[in-house]
């Protein structure tokens, strides 16, 4: 799963991006609104945290911009704590929540989880497909109960096949929404991980859609 975090303050920006890099995440980074909007108008991302006081353009233009122009990916807005239009004016224009500052870093993780899980219709932190069962919470994959081991980009490249099961995802979904974007998008590496999961899991599970993609399904059916 991919993240786009603009946050000003060097700092904070700096422990969203520890966090969300040891919860899993790949998270590309903005100190501006301008720089922010860019990249969230460019490059596909499965969530946005969006601090509002930044500098350049505002976090309110930036994603009222970004509705505009049709951009779908959730947002999570931060928000001075006594500043209650702040949270008001940022989910009018189009965010889907927000934490106030200061906040638990927890209480973000958990929030960022939610967005992510419910854009791809899954109510569940606990997402299984046959006897594959992935828990976003604790970051473990077990098959018929039993852990197993994954490497992070295993790992990472299984939690977005189990958030779309059933449809097809190509080889560049994956690369754009499991790399950061100085990554080489031209690398086989998206070929060499599904050949890693499926000895890992049961094989079946993942199916090659020639000249399409892949596709995680229990029964082999493709949306």
């Amino acid at each position: 799963m991919r993240l786009l975090v603009v946050e000003d303050d060097p700092d904070l920006n700096r422990q969203l991006v520890t966090a969300l890099g040891d919860a899993g995440y790949v998270v590309d980074t903005a100190l501006d609104g301008e720089e922010g909007h860019f990249l969230g108008d460019t490059e596909p991302y499965d969530a946005v945290i969006l601090d509002l006081g930044l500098p350049k353009m505002d976090g309110i233009s930036v994603l009222e911009q970004w509705r505009r122009d049709g951009r779908k990916m959730p947002v999570l807005i931060l928000t001075a704590r006594d500043r209650w239009s702040e949270k008001v004016a940022g989910m009018d224009a189009g965010a889907d929540d927000y934490v106030a500052k200061p906040f638990h870093m927890e209480e973000l993780l958990a929030r960022i989880r939610a967005l992510v899980r419910r854009a791809a219709g899954h109510a569940s932190s606990e997402l299984e497909c046959g006897s594959l069962m992935l828990d976003t919470k604790m970051a473990r994959v077990t098959v018929d109960g039993v852990p197993i081991k994954l490497t992070s980009h295993e790992f990472r490249l299984l939690a977005y096949m189990m958030h779309h099961q059933g449809r097809v995802v190509s080889r560049t979904e994956l690369v754009e929404h499991l790399y950061d974007q100085d990554f080489d998008r031209d690398s086989n590496t998206i070929e060499v991980f599904v050949g890693r999961l499926r000895k890992k899991i049961p094989s079946e599970l993942i199916s090659t859609v020639r000249g399409l993609g892949y596709c995680l399904s229990q029964d082999g059916n493709v949306d």
